[in-house]
């Protein structure tokens, strides 16, 4: 299934959907992109202008219709936990990590949702801007309670990860209805082996509706801390959606979460969005490869890596 850019109103489509799945209202011609830009020392740059960037699509200069900084936009997140049979060995340091994300990171406009997943993808809190109940949420779920409802259709899984229906169901059904800045922060192992969407759908998801993805990973090793073949599949798999969604990959085992959810936070907090109408007008679903270059070959910047025309 083609995911279409999300983008402002004016023409809209229905992405074809499941009975159980909600149509998707796109607009065909206005591209959004968020942006993180940052300096020689890895210092994250806040005083951007539209005219201190440049944009392409496949190689061909865009104009920017649209730019501003998000520095005042309320974040929209989805904390994604894995909690299948590979991640019982961080059961409490999910919990812990959680409680320093949330603690330190959601200010007073900032809205997150969760959910846990393992063949089951469950919303054990709904969107909330209190760690105490999004935590109490977490933890009932954690003691063995079921009665949380599903996100996605109902689908019978035999085994037990079902990684990218969680990504893919997060954003068509939850962040992709939400404005501000949105971002998904995924706890796994990028392991996955009962999904029906693929890691190409969920990733195109992501990039359709702007949504970053933070890859928090925790992968268990053997007694000798070597790694297996799934395991390198797991990383190079959290590395990739991670890049192709304009976030970060993250080893959680070798990470102060501290630092990193510092680091999250302030990349969310101090970043851009642009817009654009393509000047490719062709709507042919192909890959389209989007390129934001400073002026200042210093300055760095990482974004999402393109979208599918529809």
């Amino acid at each position: 299934m083609r995911v279409l850019p999300v983008v402002l109103l004016t023409t809209s489509l229905l992405v074809p959907t499941t009975p159980a799945q909600k149509p998707i209202k796109v607009d065909v011609n206005l591209v959004n992109v968020a942006f993180t830009a940052r300096d020689a020392k890895g210092a994250l740059i806040d005083n951007l202008t539209r005219d201190d960037v440049e944009l392409f699509e496949d190689a061909v200069p865009q104009r920017i219709e649209f730019f501003a900084k998000s520095t005042d936009l309320p974040l929209q997140l989805a904390l994604i936990m894995d909690v299948s049979g590979s991640q019982e060995h961080f059961e409490k340091k999910h919990e812990k990590d959680l409680e320093v994300f949330l603690k330190e990171v959601l200010g007073a406009k900032d809205r997150a949702f969760m959910v846990c997943f393992g063949n089951h993808l469950r919303l054990v809190s709904d969107y909330a801007n209190s760690p105490d109940a999004i935590l109490a949420g977490f933890r009932e779920f954690d003691k063995g309670k079921k009665h949380f409802p599903e996100i996605g259709p109902q689908e019978e899984r035999e085994l037990g990860t079902a990684f990218y229906d969680a990504i893919y169901y997060s954003v068509t059904e939850k962040l992709v209805q939400s404005g501000g800045r949105q971002a998904i922060l995924m706890f796994s192992d990028g392991e996955d082996n009962s999904s029906s969407h693929n890691m190409m759908e969920a990733i195109e998801a992501a990039q359709a509706a702007n949504v970053i993805v933070y890859a928090i990973r925790y992968t268990e090793t053997n007694k000798h801390g070597e790694l297996n073949a799934r395991n390198k599949y797991g990383i190079s798999v959290m590395d990739r959606i991670a890049k192709e969604t304009g976030g970060a990959h993250i080893d959680a085992e070798h990470t102060d979460p501290h630092t990193y959810f510092r680091q999250i936070a302030e990349e969310l907090r101090t970043s851009y969005e642009l817009a654009y109408y393509p000047t490719n007008k062709t709507r042919d679903g192909t890959f389209r490869k989007i390129g934001i270059r400073s002026r200042d070959e210093a300055i760095k910047i990482r974004a999402k890596t393109g979208y599918f025309a529809p």
